[in-house]
């Protein structure tokens, strides 16, 4: 399966490798190598979501490049975990709902365009947050441009309710996805750790 969103992007090519196939073939190679790039990146692999109201599940696939404690003051409003997840070019670019719950906060803020794998890219880079909330806790999700990556996609708006493991959006050619949850919350992620979306439990949530 892939993604909707590379449907125009193929037909585009498509045409190309028609066009530049019937003036001379060999020039139809390289919209094909391209052809082939979008069918991998906009892969949709199926997974079964192992639901459970106490996990945290990873929103994206990709390796964990942070794991630090701070105090988030928009949305949790107190002491916090923040996971920061890179996401190559060859890693699957859609973005999971961590938890079960309904999003009660969006911000959107334009930025630059650094490296996704720098340190400070989340603090200037275009970036897109979703606030997801249930009776059991608030987590923020962050979708953050990088270098190559342009542009965000977020199919989901406040106010709609998801499923765990659920496909809110994606992130389009590399890039980083941030989680911050509350200090409650036990975390076993690890830097270095390589994570998968809807799959890799990041922390779980302690009994009150």
């Amino acid at each position: 399966m892939i993604v909707k969103d590379s449907v125009p992007l193929i037909l585009i090519l498509l045409i190309l490798i028609i066009i530049f196939y019937n003036i001379y073939q060999y020039l139809a190679i390289l919209p094909a190598i391209l052809l082939l790039f979008v069918l991998f990146f906009f892969r949709n692999p199926k997974r079964t979501i192992a639901s459970d109201r106490k996990h945290i599940l990873s929103p994206a696939d990709g390796t964990i490049l942070e794991v630090k404690e701070l105090k988030e003051n928009s949305y949790i409003k107190g002491e916090a975990i923040k996971i920061s997840i890179f996401l190559s070019i060859f890693d699957v670019h859609i973005n999971r709902s961590p938890i079960k719950g309904a999003i009660t906060f969006t911000e959107y803020r334009p930025g630059k365009f650094l490296p996704a794998f720098k340190s400070h890219a989340s603090d200037i880079n275009e970036r897109n947050t979703v606030g997801i909330e249930n009776d059991c806790l608030k987590v923020l999700v962050h979708q953050i441009t990088g270098f190559i990556a342009r542009r965000i996609v977020c199919y989901m708006k406040k106010g709609d309710q998801l499923e765990q493991g659920q496909i809110f959006g994606l992130i389009k050619f590399g890039s980083c996805t941030e989680i911050i949850v509350p200090a409650s919350v036990k975390v076993f992620a690890e830097e270095g750790q390589k994570v998968k979306g809807g799959l890799t439990v990041l922390g779980v949530l302690l009994d009150e």
